[in-house]
């Protein structure tokens, strides 16, 4: 038998196991491939694995790194962004007058939900699309801009965020480059951290820069429009959008073309991401690019510069003033003052009498005009008020008795002592009522009856409601108070007439609206709640100047000795205006007459804010009645009184009881259903004796001094009592 050959590679060799052996079986291939896969899989894992691993290092790393760097910054300060404008706005939240800061600057306070809706999405679309999606640094912007640099060779856009932004206004820098760049990133995450995205964006809106010392939205839309920027048409919004990406060499007071050309780019843009048409957008590059700034408001100067003083570190301060009424009066005023003539000024204070608010404060005709002392505020200059204090002689005659709008009086040549008063028109009228003398502004009538109640009374009475009266130096207390011979605010006369309107009682003038401790000071007493009824009743009926309304105001006018001063003061049921013309050096006007000046503005005045002439009825307790229907003592002013301004009665008459100011229990508190009658006692004066209460005599031509009296209620009440000669006695009491 043959032996067999071992097996070899040759071509006897049996068939699959040389396939196996040569490589070049499927299954010897499925294995090979199997296992180069496995190398190359093994491979790669460990690829992956190692650049995983190196990813999370370099992660780490930079996180490390990134946060050492931020922490290396320190903490974010935004101090800068709180400096901000002082600003007084009016009742309803109106800007009057803004201020600079205090290294000069213009930024006046504005939040995103103040600010016309297009303006965002314009300044979204050109600056940052993705501000709400980001973490205050948008990579892929980052990546469009290296991109585009790389291209380019030059900067197309730079990337930055609106976050970036803010962090680069609150730490301005001038260097530039990656670790400024890095800086602004590493503060935009810590912004981001720190504040929502309405809070980023209104400070944005707050530090912007404009050119100049302007900063903010507000404040460029006021310099460049005269206009907050509530509304904005789309060419407005444009341009604020461009100004703060090269604030200077845009600015449109002094490169308007540039300006323009800035513009134009935005709203193309604008129109490219969808936020406008393509349509609006070439309405928009149509409009005119302003050329110069405008002056920032300034209503109320005076008013608002006062307050600031009083809250130097408030930011906002409300006044209680009504912008549109304040912007008027001084349109007004600044017009007539130009007319008359030159170096004049005008002063107006409009005031709420039923509060005491103050609804407009003109201090002057034009705040900035040198030659008319604009700056000092005229309003609170202590001036001669002429005959403007007449109608307070009056109502302190009828609170005591003294005399009734129908009482009759004599204008002819008189004299008090040394003092012999004329009338303005030197002519006289003879037998007058007290009504037609006080409505023509008689002085013989009006000193006689000062005379009667006593100018150190009027003094007392008037400084008692809170009016602050200047006398001469070194004079005594005369009649000739009565007539101008003092000084006095217009702020104060304008206090002392709303008492007359509030029914006898004044209140504090209030300007700031806040002002909780003043609203709360209980009111002063000026005069009895009937007197000023009387004279309300009396002014309304005062010849209004030409072409003026008659009966719908109660108004007086007064003009100085030297025709220095010119005044009118009126009330409606609501407002009490007063006005005052003159210059302000004192120096004497020729033809400077309160009824041909300063009352045609007080009417213009009431135009202007509104005129509600429907009065309050006259209380129960007055007396309605002609002369003739009188009681005997109030026909006629006694013509025996004395005429000497120094002159008393040998004992004077007094009321005995009850004592002035005191408290009178007659049951009523107790549930008395009538109450007791009061006993009323008088010492001095000349019999027969009249008894009045409220103005209303209750015991006439009584010989005793003593006389009972039965009221029908618990309140207040002014006794007054009359004796032959005309003199007089009051008292105020309380009932219980």
């Amino acid at each position: 038998m043959e032996s067999q050959a071992p097996y070899s590679s040759g071509a006897d060799a049996p068939p699959l196991f040389s396939a196996h052996m040569r490589g070049g079986g499927k299954r010897g291939e499925r294995e090979r491939s199997a296992r180069g896969e496995g190398r190359k899989t093994s491979k790669a894992r460990r690829f992956i694995v190692a650049a995983l691993a190196a990813s999370f290092v370099s992660s780490v790393a930079a996180g490390v790194g990134l946060y050492c760097f931020v922490q290396s910054l320190g903490p974010l300060d935004v101090s800068m962004a709180r400096e901000r404008s002082p600003i007084v706005v009016d009742r309803d939240g109106r800007l009057l007058r803004p201020f600079t800061t205090r290294d000069g600057r213009w930024r006046i306070p504005v939040q995103a939900q103040e600010v016309d809706p297009r303006y965002l999405k314009i300044l979204m679309a050109y600056e940052d699309r993705r501000f709400e999606r980001h973490r205050g640094v948008d990579l892929k912007s980052l990546a469009r801009a290296a991109l585009q640099f790389a291209s380019q060779g030059r900067i197309v856009s730079g990337g930055s965020t609106l976050t970036m932004q803010v962090a680069r206004l609150l730490e301005p820098r001038e260097e530039r480059g990656v670790s400024a760049k890095l800086r602004q990133m590493a503060r935009a995450w810590q912004l981001e951290r720190a504040f929502t995205k309405e809070q980023i964006l209104d400070l944005y809106l707050a530090l912007a820069p404009y050119g100049g010392n302007i900063e903010g939205l507000r404040a460029a839309s006021l310099a460049y429009f005269g206009k907050e920027p509530r509304r904005l048409s789309f060419g407005e919004a444009a341009l604020l959008v461009a100004l703060p990406q090269s604030p200077e060499t845009r600015r449109p007071d002094r490169f308007a073309p540039t300006a323009q050309r800035a513009r134009d780019r935005v709203l193309d843009r604008a129109a490219e991401w969808g936020v406008i048409t393509v349509a609006e957008a070439e309405r928009a590059k149509t409009e005119s690019v302003p050329h110069a700034r405008r002056a920032f408001p300034m209503l109320a100067a005076h008013a608002a510069e006062a307050a600031l003083r009083r809250t130097p570190r408030a930011s906002v301060i409300k006044l209680t003033i009504d912008g549109r009424l304040q912007a008027s009066l001084e349109q007004l005023v600044r017009e007539r003052v130009e007319k008359i003539g030159p170096k004049l000024g005008g002063a107006v204070i409009a005031v709420d009498h039923a509060s005491g608010e103050v609804r407009a404060h003109v201090g002057g005709g034009q705040y900035l005009a040198g030659e008319r002392a604009g700056g000092v505020d005229l309003a609170f200059a202590v001036r001669s008020p002429g005959s403007a204090l007449k109608p307070f002689i009056y109502a302190l005659a009828f609170e005591n008795g003294v005399a009734h709008p129908e009482t009759m009086l004599e204008d002819r040549p008189s004299r008090f002592g040394a003092y012999a008063p004329e009338n303005f028109d030197q002519t006289y009228q003879g037998n007058v009522t007290a009504r037609k003398a006080l409505q023509n502004s008689l002085n013989v009538p009006a000193v006689e009856l000062l005379a009667e109640v006593g100018p150190a009374n009027l003094l007392t009475r008037l400084r008692g409601a809170g009016a602050d009266i200047v006398l001469p130096k070194d004079s005594n207390i005369g009649l000739a108070i009565g007539l101008g011979g003092l000084g006095i605010r217009l702020a104060d006369l304008a206090k002392l007439y709303a008492g007359l309107a509030r029914g006898g009682d004044t209140v504090p003038l209030i300007w700031r609206a806040d002002a909780d401790d003043v609203k709360s000071t209980p009111p002063r007493r000026l005069t009895s709640r009937v007197a000023s009824w009387y004279v309300g009743d009396v002014l309304r009926g005062a010849p209004p100047p030409t072409n003026a309304p008659h009966g719908r105001l109660a108004f007086k006018t007064g003009t100085s000795y030297g025709y220095r001063d010119a005044w009118a003061v009126g009330y409606d049921r609501n407002m009490t205006i007063a006005v005052w013309v003159g210059r302000p050096d004192g120096a004497a006007v020729p033809g400077l007459v309160a009824r041909q000046i300063a009352a045609p503005i007080l009417f213009d005045a009431f135009a202007r804010a509104g005129i509600d002439s429907d009065f309050p009825p006259p209380p129960g307790d007055a007396i309605i009645a002609t002369n003739a229907s009188l009681p005997p003592p109030l026909r006629n002013l006694k013509k025996d009184a004395p005429r000497t301004a120094g002159a008393v009665a040998a004992i004077p008459l007094r009321i005995a009881y009850p004592l002035d100011e005191s408290r009178i229990d007659l049951g009523f508190a107790r549930g008395v259903d009538a109450g007791e009658p009061l006993v009323m006692k008088a010492s001095g004066g000349a019999p027969p004796f009249t008894w009045l209460v409220n103005g209303k005599p209750v015991a006439e031509q009584a010989v005793r001094r003593q006389a009972t009296w039965k009221p029908d209620g618990a309140g207040f009440a002014q006794l007054s009592i009359v004796d032959a000669h005309g003199a007089t006695a009051s008292v105020r009491i309380r009932l219980d």
